[in-house]
């Protein structure tokens, strides 16, 4: 066989296995019809399809986070205040797509939903909803979660009726790991703290003056990173807008507020997640409410600021959350109150999207990520 054929063969034989990723979906396994927790799937990229591989049944995972590396993965545990919120960890194994329960700890409040985890895997940073608090739980070497080291309690309430006390909704790392974000929906606050993956027990420290007040009523939900540039985005559940916030040094300064749902739309709002894709070009936020919508911009390089390219019915009812798979060509949102996970094609030149026509039946997906390549066989 000639060289240069052999090494399009083999080109082609690596492309092919890392375009195929494994997908993880955490449900509420106290929804109408019965979940199986945490499912696994193999999604291949060059042709958009998602393969089931297996499940694990814990309480309503409705937030994960995939360790780097993939061997490791950390779930949420939402009670509904019926018992104190956890956080469980898992193992993974590649070759099998296998989860199996590590440990369990307490999450240090009511109604934990939301969980990241550091580049070193040192660290697990969880969000209690109806606790208002967030904090850091040590990970050990075997992937097992420790007890929780630092808790942070909010205090106030907002002006809303579903801001009668703080109520902190995500805790997203900045690309580069030195900065923590806060956002707290039932006070209107983005914080923003320093983190120290070498730290033994306190990696949070609050930064001076970073604290930004969102405007009143908006309830902050999730923050975005632009890919290589220093901006910042958030989407506001209430309001249903996405701010602008230029960052440096820990700082943000806000530089735009565009609506996340058509001009003279009327209906009720309940904006819930908010990604960019791998390229930087284009950024995606999902409405709930009546609008049952995805919001597609673009991201103008020079100013960080948004134009608003169209929005993309979910073909389904409730889009909590959403994912754009690792080459940017598809992107995966979770119906949870019409129980499908809907798969859409990415517009490389416009962001515009195309249903595919392919769709997972799964009871109330609302968290939905992706990692650890399958590996080839």
């Amino acid at each position: 066989m000639r060289l240069p054929l052999l090494l399009a063969i083999l080109f082609l034989s690596i492309g092919g296995f890392a375009q195929k990723n494994y997908l993880f979906i955490g449900t509420y396994t106290n929804s109408a019809q019965p979940s199986k927790g945490i499912y696994v799937y193999q999604f291949d990229a060059a042709t958009g399809d998602a393969i089931p591989v297996s499940t694990i049944m814990t309480e309503n995972p409705s937030y994960l986070a995939v360790a780097p590396g993939g061997k490791y993965l950390y779930a949420v545990n939402e009670t509904d205040g019926a018992k104190p919120g956890s956080v469980s960890a898992f193992s993974f194994d590649k070759a099998t797509g296998q989860l199996t329960f590590l440990d369990q700890q307490a999450s240090g409040g009511d109604d934990p939903c939301y969980i990241s985890v550091d580049a070193h895997r040192k660290w697990a940073m969880v969000a209690n909803y109806s606790g208002g608090s967030f904090g850091a739980l040590p990970i050990h070497e075997d992937g097992s979660l420790g007890a929780m080291t630092q808790l942070v309690q909010h205090t106030g309430k907002g002006v809303t009726s579903r801001q009668e006390k703080p109520h902190v909704h995500s805790t997203i790392l900045a690309p580069n790991e030195k900065y923590l974000v806060v956002a707290d929906l039932g006070l209107d606050q983005l914080s923003l703290y320093h983190f120290n993956a070498s730290a033994t027990t306190t990696p949070l420290t609050p930064l001076s003056d970073s604290l930004v007040q969102i405007p009143a009523g908006s309830g902050p939900r999730h923050t975005a990173f632009a890919t290589g540039k220093p901006y910042v985005y958030l989407i506001s559940e209430l309001t249903g807008t996405v701010d602008a916030f230029h960052i440096a040094d820990g700082l943000l300064s806000p530089i735009q507020r565009i609506s996340s749902n058509p001009e003279g739309y009327t209906g009720d709002i309940g904006s819930a997640d908010i990604h960019i894709t791998p390229n930087g070009k284009f950024l995606y936020a999902s409405n709930r409410g009546d609008g049952n919508t995805l919001a597609i911009y673009s991201i103008d390089p020079t100013s960080g600021k948004l134009t608003i390219k169209g929005f993309q019915s979910t073909l389904g009812k409730g889009p909590r959350n959403f994912l754009i798979d690792p080459s940017g060509k598809f992107l995966l949102v979770g119906n949870q109150r019409s129980n499908t996970v809907i798969i859409f094609r990415i517009d490389a030149q416009t962001g515009l999207l195309t249903d595919t026509g392919k769709k997972l039946e799964i009871p109330a997906p609302v968290c939905l990520k992706m990692g650890a390549a399958v590996p080839a066989k």
